[in-house]
This record gives C-alpha cells, sequence and structure tokens, in this order.
C-alpha cells in the first residue's frame, strides 16, 4: 500500500465536503465509489472492444452489457413513475440524429487513440498515468470547442427524442432490452476463441475485482446517481463546463456562443464547480480511483511518455470530447445511461461507436500503441 497518495486521496474528499451540501455530499462519495470500483475491476470500455475485435474475448464487453441489462431493470420503476425516493427522475434521454453518428464514431477513433473512454480516462488518471492525465485535458478542450459549434450540428437531420419505455410500455420495453442485450452477448460468447487461464486473487481493498462484481456495482451506483442526482450517471458536461470555465478567465466572452446562452447552461457556468452534480461525481470519481491505487500499491505517476505515444493522446483527447458533446454523452452517459433509459439514441451511439473503434486499432500502431495480438484459434471458427 501507498499511504502518503491513499492519505492525499483521502484529504481531498475530506477537503470537498465543506463545501458540498448533504445531497453533493453523498454524490461525492458514489463518485469515490465508482473510482473504487472502476480501477479495482479494470472495468474499461476501450480495452475491451480491442480485446474483443482482435483476440475474440469478450469478456469485458459482456460484463458491459450484463451492466445495462441490470441498469435497466433497477431504472424502468422509477422512470415509469417519474420519481424515486420522492425526487423527481428522468433519464438520459437525447434526439436521434447525424450528430449522434458521427459523434459516436469520432468518440469511438479517440477512446482508442485516447486510451481510454470517458470513465476510463478518468479512473486511469486518477490512478496515476501521466498519458491519460494529457488525454484529459486534451477532452476538455476539444468538449468546449464542440459546444461552440453546438448550433450548426443541431441543424443536421435528426428525429425526435425516443424512449422506448413511453413508447412500448415499460415492461415491453425492458423485456425487448434484455432480449437484444441477451442475444447479442450471446453471440460475442459463441465467437470467442478458446480463453486462455489466468488465476487471479480477489482482494476487496486491495483488489483485483470479478468483472461481474464491478458490473453489478456500476449499475447500483447509477441508480444511486438516478435517486440523488435526478439523472443517470454521466461524465463529459463536467469536461464542457470545466473548459468554458477555464476559457472564461483567459477572456473568452460567453455571450458569443449560443449554446451557453441556454438556462441551463448559463446558470452552470456562472455558478461554481461544486454545485454542479457531473462535477462533483467527477472529482469524488478521480480520487476514488487514486485512492483505489494507492491501496493496490499501484499508483504511479513516473512513467515516461514518447512523442508520438503524446500525439495520440492528445488526439485521442480532442476527438472524444468534441465526440461526446455533439452525440449528448460518452460510452456512460450516451451508451450505458442511455440504454438503460430505453432510449434510441443510446443505441444509436454504440451502433456508430464499434465502427469508429475499429478504425482506431488500426490507427494506433501509427503512433507507436501496440494492439493485442489476435489468437491462434486451432481451426475452431
Amino acid at each position: 500500500m501507498q499511504w502518503p497518495v491513499a492519505l492525499l486521496a483521502l484529504a481531498g474528499v475530506l477537503g470537498l465536503m465543506p463545501f458540498l451540501a448533504g445531497r453533493m455530499m453523498a454524490l461525492l462519495g458514489i463518485g469515490v465509489l465508482l473510482g473504487l470500483t472502476l480501477f479495482h475491476a479494470a472495468f474499461g470500455f476501450a480495452s475491451a472492444y480491442r480485446v474483443a475485435i482482435l483476440r475474440r474475448d469478450s469478456a469485458g464487453v459482456r460484463a458491459q452489457l450484463w451492466m445495462v441489462a441490470l441498469a435497466t431493470v433497477l431504472f424502468a420503476p422509477a422512470l415509469a413513475s417519474g420519481s424515486m425516493f420522492g425526487q423527481a427522475v428522468g433519464g438520459a434521454v437525447a434526439p436521434v440524429g447525424w450528430q449522434v453518428a458521427v459523434g459516436a464514431f469520432m468518440f469511438g477513433i479517440g477512446m482508442q487513440l485516447g486510451g481510454g473512454c470517458g470513465s476510463g480516462t478518468l479512473y486511469t488518471a486518477g490512478g496515476g498515468n501521466p498519458r491519460m492525465g494529457v488525454t484529459l485535458l486534451a477532452f476538455i478542450a476539444g468538449s468546449f470547442w464542440a459546444s461552440l459549434h453546438m448550433g450548426w450540428w443541431q441543424t443536421l437531420p435528426s428525429a425526435p427524442a425516443v424512449s422506448l419505455g413511453d413508447t412500448l410500455g415499460w415492461p415491453q420495453a425492458v423485456v425487448l432490452q434484455l432480449a437484444v442485450l441477451g442475444a447479442v452477448g450471446w453471440w460475442l460468447k459463441r465467437r470467442d476463441a478458446m480463453p486462455v487461464a489466468q488465476a487471479r486473487g480477489h482482494r476487496l481493498w486491495r483488489g483485483p475485482w470479478p468483472l461481474m462484481a464491478g458490473a453489478v456495482a456500476l449499475a447500483v451506483l447509477n441508480l444511486a446517481t438516478l435517486g440523488l442526482a435526478g439523472h443517470p450517471w454521466s461524465i463529459t458536461w463536467a469536461f464542457t463546463l470545466w473548459g468554458a470555465k477555464a476559457a472564461s478567465l483567459v477572456g473568452w466572452d460567453a455571450a458569443s456562443a449560443p449554446f451557453w446562452q441556454g438556462g441551463f447552461q448559463e446558470a452552470a457556468l456562472a455558478g461554481s464547480v461544486l454545485t454542479d452534480t457531473t462535477s462533483v461525481m467527477d472529482f469524488g470519481l478521480l480520487l476514488g480511483a487514486m485512492l483505489a491505487a494507492a491501496l493496490a500499491g499501484r499508483y504511479a505517476a513516473n512513467r515516461q511518455i514518447s512523442r508520438r505515444a503524446l500525439m495520440a493522446a492528445i488526439a485521442g483527447g480532442v476527438l472524444m470530447g468534441y465526440g461526446a458533446r455533439i452525440a449528448f454523452g460518452c460510452n456512460i452517459g450516451a451508451f450505458v445511461s442511455g440504454v438503460a433509459s430505453t432510449s434510441l439514441h443510446g443505441w444509436l451511439w454504440i451502433v456508430c461507436a464499434i465502427p469508429g473503434t475499429v478504425l482506431g486499432i488500426w490507427l494506433r500502431p501509427m503512433f507507436g500503441l501496440a494492439n493485442e495480438r489476435a489468437v491462434d484459434t486451432g481451426g475452431r471458427g
């Protein structure tokens, strides 16, 4: 265990608490638990897709499907009633259009070059990976940049937001989604190569945790987020806000951008980041991952970064930030929380992110980034 780092992470959490009201304090705690879970379960999206494509090992992707399926079941009663424990709640539902398709495709490329997805960038940066710190800064810049162009993207052809729960009825929508998620998981399992057995000793505080334990914990924490924040787990809105606040410090005029004249955006930009639910949860996630890395004795902030890897981190971060903003979220806010909310835009997001992921995998060696080798299946189809 790396005690100085663990104490620093705990000091960060305790230092934030006096500035937070009760609900925000609870959301900070959920963020910390998300960071612990993501790090200990190594619950990433970028590497899971890459391994599934190149090595035909879909364990990581199937764990994601289980997480989305469980979140769908957990969300349905609250979203159907519109409230949870007296708190008004709403799903992650957005229009279905070209901006989602293009943004998700860009994000797929970016997460392979940047080395992580939305949540993956946060938890690996929190775990001390300096390259992912660069990716995070570029992510923030790309997300803010996209906010300046939102007016143009919204002129592209788009269909209204569609919630299958509202359209078909919640029981029917849940059954339909579980059937689709189950069919995809079955197909992935069928095409997998013979897995290589790996012995893993699981420890609660030091990790690693089983993937399925991570999937269950993340789904439950997403439900807790829905109940406390009124919306499901999201990541990247905070990056857009942080970028706008940084730009304001160097003279950018928010009045020049229509996106920032909307009621919610304008209020968020004028207020403190500690009153923004997504920001507070992201801070908690970073600190939780830092704590998890220290508990596991794996916090490392002194790794060297090659020039090409640095270029990939910048390019990947900008692509993810820009793509996530125009697509109404990343792998968490658009795909996981969107599909769990039965939103069609969440399904469109993942369908378009996969081709981008394939292209990103093909581009990785150009930046000196290694890809996993394909498994020799010995003729097994």
